[in-house]
């Protein structure tokens, strides 16, 4: 049995909107961490089903990104 945090279930959004999709929680938290790095702002990780229900259309990548 898996845990929930190897699916690759989880988003990251940030105050950009929607980074990337599809990751396992270990992707997310590493790019999150990258992208922190860069300066960027409003990171947070959720799973994929949260982040459909609180972006729009226009802010969802076409495909899973991973960084």
């Amino acid at each position: 049995m898996t845990s929930d945090l190897e699916q690759p279930c989880w988003s990251v959004l940030s105050d950009r909107g929607w980074e990337a999709n599809g990751l396992t929680h270990e992707e997310a938290r590493r790019l999150v961490h990258r992208l922190g790095g860069e300066g960027r702002h409003g990171l947070c990780i959720v799973t994929d089903e949260a982040a459909n229900r609180m972006t729009t259309g226009s802010e969802r990548p076409e495909s899973t990104v991973k960084h």
